[in-house]
């Protein structure tokens, strides 16, 4: 899966580059997931605990739109970040970290209502794939919410410092990774998945801006060591911009598996 590249948010202890960042630990999951136990110790059946399938597809709609929902709220912290780093824009920056608690409520309560309906409904074939799907979707797109907040928290520390070279292809990389997560999710309700492979194969244009905003960078500091520093956090941005196409890869992997059933991985070569 594209998932194994290495994944960071913010340097506030860089490593060197191309090392591994672990992932952070989650805290406070909400406890949706004890319905199944609680259920079963109370001998309740699925027919007893859980709506009619009517409401149960209105209700999987309703987990589609919310998906959408915090989709879009990733998509405009994303672009945000981006802008508030060119404009120097320490307040908006602010604003968008202190924002990313709201996509995360947004995935609890995602997960929250899909663990609901698995343990109550039972739910076989299309409707376990779908449900499934949008469990991982919602992960990863909380995650591409963390890399906003991380250019966020970029943009205060370097603040009104003088930037080392003009922001140039890093808002392309923005509006490139944006524009591949949007079209994703358009491919998912729709379940296309020949629009899924092809915008997994847009990953190798993100790949490319991003190794030209690496060499830029890491020649600056070749030519002025006292660059080094915000130029290793600008790098950091131009990284979070790649994993958020790399889980946007993610997300076509899941397009495949709810329409067709098979397993793919999309990813490939060093960077995913």
């Amino acid at each position: 899966m594209a998932e194994a590249a290495t994944d960071s948010v913010t340097p506030a202890i860089t490593p060197p580059i191309g090392s591994a960042a672990s992932e952070p630990i989650e805290a406070d999951l909400p406890p949706a997931a004890a319905a199944v136990g609680m259920a079963a110790d109370a001998g309740v059946t699925p027919a007893t605990l859980g709506p009619s399938r009517s409401s149960f597809h209105r209700e999987l709609e309703h987990i589609q739109d919310e998906v959408l929902v915090l989709g879009s709220m990733v998509e405009k912290a994303t672009l945000r970040s981006v802008e508030a780093l060119r404009a120097r824009d320490v307040g908006e920056a602010r604003a968008i970290d202190a924002e990313d608690v709201l996509l995360n409520r947004k995935r609890y309560q995602i997960e929250e209502d899909i663990l609901r309906l698995l343990a109550t409904q039972q739910p076989m074939a299309g409707d376990l794939r779908r449900l499934t799907a949008m469990l991982l979707i919602a992960t990863d797109l909380e995650r591409m919410g963390d890399y906003a907040a991380g250019i966020a928290r970029i943009c205060i520390e370097i603040a009104d410092e003088p930037l080392v070279k003009p922001l140039i292809d890093v808002p392309r990389m923005a509006e490139k990774a944006t524009s591949m997560l949007r079209r994703s999710l358009d491919a998912f309700v729709d379940r296309d998945v020949s629009a899924a492979q092809a915008i997994a194969r847009e990953d190798d244009d993100v790949d490319a801006l991003y190794q030209q905003v690496y060499r830029e960078l890491l020649m600056l500091m070749l030519v002025n060591p006292r660059v080094i520093d915000q130029a290793t956090r600008l790098l950091w941005v131009a990284h979070n911009l790649e994993r958020v196409a790399d889980r946007v890869q993610n997300i076509c992997e899941r397009v495949v598996f709810v329409a067709t059933g098979r397993i793919v991985e999309f990813s490939h070569g060093p960077m995913g």
